[in-house]
């Protein structure tokens, strides 16, 4: 097993003794297409975690305080059959819609731990906010990354929402 795999799979066991089964795939789990046809289920099953960054409260000198750095990241556990609509998002935060964006890869590297591609729902090295769309809930399993573009790991869509300590909303377009 990659050895980031491992670490993911160990964060699991030991943060929320939670036994993650971690499947790879030489051939990629990258995209959420390449995910289900290497697991062989529905694109929808995939959960793609995707990372936002949110623009700091008080930046527009609205007077609010800014937020804590850490804080400024959001992450939306989503169908991989979905996109988020940013707008939805944006609007659930209580921002503007040109105050979120997709985060900057090396500052997920640096603040979650994990690349993208790879960025579990949980286990992340900074506490961040996490979000589940909704239209998960209607599978019994669904897949999400392990650590790396190769791997992934089975979970109900409840489980997943429990160890995530994820809200539930609707964000998909």
């Amino acid at each position: 097993m990659h050895r980031r795999a491992s670490e993911f799979a160990a964060a699991a066991r030991d943060r929320y003794d939670f036994e993650v089964t971690v499947e790879e795939f030489p051939e990629g789990t990258k995209t959420a297409e390449d995910a289900a046809a290497a697991v062989g289920c529905d694109v929808g099953q995939i959960a793609s975690s995707l990372v936002f960054e949110v623009s700091e409260p008080g930046s527009e000198g609205d007077g609010t305080p800014p937020r804590d750095a850490a804080e400024s990241l959001v992450v939306v556990v989503t169908s991989g059959a979905n996109r988020v609509d940013e707008s939805r998002l944006a609007a659930h935060l209580g921002v503007a819609p040109a105050d979120v964006s997709m985060a900057d890869p090396d500052d997920v590297r640096a603040r979650l731990g994990w690349s993208i591609g790879g960025v579990p729902p949980f286990c992340h090295e900074t506490a961040v906010p996490v979000l589940f769309d909704e239209s998960l809930s209607r599978y019994d399993t669904v897949w999400a990354a392990a650590g790396t573009p190769e791997a992934v790991f089975p979970v109900s869509p409840a489980e997943l929402r429990r160890l995530a300590d994820a809200e539930t909303i609707t964000v998909s377009e």
